[in-house]
């Protein structure tokens, strides 16, 4: 037995040993491709000495002889901390992830070949205006100078994830750069999916109800269209469907999740500073590491200090000395899905205005890790790419014996966007901006900007000018073949809305609609954003003057004006009614939720429980609401619409006829359902989060989720990459966490302000800045989440041009010289 036990001892020794062993191993391959910051290193590609200083909190201050070497540095340095993230990028928007990640990301390939955003960024290079390409190729000469040094063995593959994903890098070349705009544009549009949406519930129920459940704008004065049945027959009600997986690796989101962000800015009149102000705070999902990335570079024209996205040479929202500039989502209406007849005799061929036209078409090859590879057609009509009916449900929508294809503005092979982008962050003036903006096509984003005098708001990028007897306006899928339903170009960049120095003195933007124009001539049908300006406007207009810190504040403010409506709505009949009730039976729990919800005034804030109980009580109430009419499509509505919500219970157009169970023999009120779904929501958050509703917290359900796209569901290693924080604030709060509203953690934050900053003209270099997590990308590094506590706080860091604060406290100084 003695014998045995020392054999145990030994073997357990030696177990222990060989995991420190693999540990240590690993650890040792992973942190060699951390970079040494204070380095000096030759490097081909730049005409004379280049210095990165990166300051106390990483953010690399680039001090270059000229232009291009400063971007030379850019890439150099995106190429240290980011060099996965961008290789990802790539790989996404070419279409080549199943190389790395086999048949999981199949789907995703298929869709990006068939968009073909690659190609059409390689032939736009030759758009690009010199100053730009000349950027583009000192950048690439930069990222290529890191890579090189990868190469030569001493930077361990260049990131951790190398280890596990082993495959060559290729050169990075100015189309990479503009092929990530376009996967942002992607990212951007919620106007396919929100299309076939559309059409599919149309087929479900009475037209007079589709203004109910998808309305429009509340301020908007545009009539109701006929339903998708009436312009496209022969498509059959169909509530099934499949979403595509929600991949992390997917840059496809569903329309909730669509590009959001915050922009505002006061001039002199409104400022108590002097001058102007600027916020604006971004919102995109959330990752590990955050898609931002902070830098300042010292131009010829100037200092320009931001976020940057890394795979592109600009600052996307920032400031120089005299100028700074904001970006939210347009939201204009910039895709359309055209129903193309196939030729029956041959299927080749699909119908045009003028008779059958052939395909345009070509063969891609699609590698695959582990699993043959699959050779996919790829077909083109005039009208855009052809899109199988597998994909976004399109063939839910798709009468027989045709096909869909997609119109979009970003499908350009002349795409100048990121020289539009490039002069946007030269400019030195707001008409400057405005006037770099014109040749801007995808994203289309509302640009706001601020000099030391004056304010703008200007929206850029492609307005589709279409048929003004367009059969369904762009908000149904419709026939291709019919001339009227063809785009006929763009409209002038003079008709994209312009809002210069208003007398009021303040201009902003959460999303939501800024013109009332009549279709053809309008923007979209579609917004994101109905209820936060609502917030907005009352925090703009409650102070005469503005600062710094007020606009601070306005960033970080969690008071919903959705729950304080709805929640008022919903318990209109039940307050302070009905009798005493037991301890813990649900009519005394009710009692105690609503008790909680009438002295509560709608702030999302972490610690509270009233902003879980409300989250849950409308997400019932719209299931209740709906789930009857619709059948299975029910769980593709996985947001709550405010504007759907209040118009049944105001009864607006006879809209309380969705609390009517229409299965059920009684005929059901609203009071009834907001009472039992006040009943399931209480089930809900006492099953998941506690037995007493009045101690659980909503940030406890509201964890932003920073998630490794890669490695975030690995076993064990997802304790080290992912970065998960309590956070306040909601779907419907100026600081916005949007939920994910599917699984069983439906109020996850999942996208966010990424990048917060705000821009002082008084003085600015009392500007600040901060994102989500850090600014390294890799999970060793202590830079990985270095600023993601100060981002879940409300804090920031300072956003100066100053060399000397820079260099104070700087954690190194990488000095690139040219080599002999």
């Amino acid at each position: 037995m003695a014998l045995i036990f020392r054999w145990l001892i030994r073997l357990a020794t030696a177990l222990v040993f060989l995991c420190v062993a693999a540990i240590s191993l690993a650890y040792y391959f992973a942190a060699r491709s951390l970079p040494d910051y204070n380095a000096q290193t030759d490097v081909a590609g730049i005409s004379a000495t280049v210095e990165i200083v990166r300051d106390n909190a990483n953010v690399p201050h680039i001090f270059a002889a000229n232009d291009n070497d400063a971007f030379f540095a850019l890439g150099y340095a995106h190429a240290q901390d980011r060099l996965w993230q961008m290789t990802m990028l790539r790989r996404t928007v070419q279409g080549r992830l199943s190389e790395l990640f086999g048949t999981r990301t199949v789907e995703i390939d298929k869709v990006m070949r068939r968009y073909d955003l690659y190609n059409l960024s390689v032939a736009s290079v030759a758009a690009q205006d010199a100053q730009t390409l000349d950027a583009l190729t000192a950048y690439s000469a930069g990222v290529n100078a890191w890579l090189a040094e990868v190469n030569s063995g001493a930077r361990g593959r260049g990131a951790p994830e190398m280890w596990l994903f082993s495959h060559p890098v290729s050169p990075w070349q100015p189309a990479d750069s503009i092929a990530i705009m376009k996967l942002m544009a992607l990212q951007l549009s919620p106007h396919l999916e929100n299309e076939v949406l559309r059409a599919r519930t149309s087929l479900l129920i009475d037209p007079d109800r589709l203004a109910d459940i998808m309305p429009d704008d509340p301020t908007s004065g545009i009539a109701a269209l006929p339903a998708y049945a009436a312009l496209v027959p022969d498509v059959a009600p169909n509530s099934t469907g499949t979403r595509m997986a929600a991949d992390p690796l997917s840059p496809f989101h569903p329309p909730e999740l669509a590009g959001a962000s915050n922009a505002w800015a006061a001039n002199e009149t409104r400022s108590a500073t002097g001058s102007t102000l600027l916020a604006n705070d971004p919102h995109l999902g959330l990752t590990a590491p955050t898609i931002w990335y902070l830098a300042r570079l010292e131009l010829e024209t100037g200092g320009v200090i931001g976020a940057t996205i890394p795979g592109m040479p600009i600052v996307l929202s920032g400031r120089g000395d005299s100028l700074g500039w904001g970006i939210t989502a347009a939201y204009v209406d910039d895709v359309d899905i055209l129903i193309e007849e196939v030729n029956p005799d041959d299927p080749t061929q699909y119908r045009s205005p003028d008779g059958w036209a052939p395909f345009r078409s070509r063969d891609s090859i699609i590698n695959i890790k582990d699993a043959p590879a699959i050779t996919l057609r790829l077909r083109w009509t005039a009208n855009g790419p052809v899109m199988p009916g597998t994909q976004f449900n399109l063939g839910t929508i798709t009468p027989p014996g045709h096909v869909t294809a997609i119109a979009w503005s970003a499908l350009s092979d002349r795409d100048t966007s990121i020289s539009a982008a490039m002069g946007i962050m030269r400019a030195r003036t707001v008409n400057a901006a405005i006037r770099a903006g014109e040749t801007f096509i995808a994203p289309a984003l509302n640009l706001t900007l601020a000099d030391r005098n004056r304010i703008a708001m200007k929206t850029i990028g492609a307005l589709p000018a279409r048929n003004a007897n367009h059969q369904s306006q762009g908000r149904f899928p419709s026939f291709g073949y019919l001339p009227e339903n063809r785009w006929q170009g763009r409209f002038p960049y003079a008709e994209n809305p312009i809002f210069l120095n208003p007398e009021g003195g303040i201009i902003g933007n959460t999303n939501n609609k800024t013109v009332d124009r009549d279709f053809p001539h309008h923007l979209s049908f579609l917004w994101g954003d109905t209820q936060r300006i609502n917030r907005w406007r009352l925090l703009m207009q409650a102070r005469e003057v503005h600062t710094r810190d007020s606009f601070i504040e306005a960033q970080q403010d969690t008071v919903s004006f959705t729950a304080r409506t709805l929640s008022a709505l919903m318990g209109a009949d039940l307050w302070f009614t009905g009798d005493a009730a037991p301890e813990g039976t649900p009519a005394r729990k009710r009692q105690i939720a609503l008790d909680l919800l009438s002295a509560w005034n709608g702030e999302m804030n972490e610690h509270l429980p009233e902003p879980l109980i409300y989250a849950a009580w409308v997400r019932a109430v719209q299931q209740r609401l709906i789930r009857d009419e619709l059948g299975p499509l029910a769980a593709e509505f996985t947001h709550v619409d405010p504007v759907f919500i209040e118009r049944v219970f105001r009864d607006i157009d006879g809209a309380s006829i969705w609390c009517d169970v229409i299965q059920s023999a009684p005929v059901e009120t609203c009071t009834d359902i907001a009472r039992q779904a006040l009943d399931d929501a209480i089930i809900w958050v006492t099953e998941n989060h506690g037995a007493a509703i009045e101690a659980v917290r909503w940030g406890d359900a509201h964890v932003a989720t920073h998630d490794h796209p890669v490695l975030g569901k690995t076993p064990l290693l997802h304790w080290f990459v992912n970065i998960q924080q309590s956070t306040s604030g909601g779907d419907n709060t100026l600081q916005r966490g949007k939920t994910s509203g599917v699984g069983p953690a439906p109020f996850q934050n999942v996208h966010a302000a990424g990048y917060r900053g705000v821009y002082d003209f008084a003085d600015p270099d009392s500007s600040v800045f901060v994102t989500s997590t850090g600014q390294s990308g890799h999970p060793l590094s202590r830079y990985y989440d270095n600023l993601g506590e100060l981002w879940r706080r409300g804090e920031y860091i300072p956003m100066s041009l100053d060399p000397a604060l820079a260099r104070a406290a700087a954690v190194g100084v990488t000095v690139l010289t040219p080599a002999p």
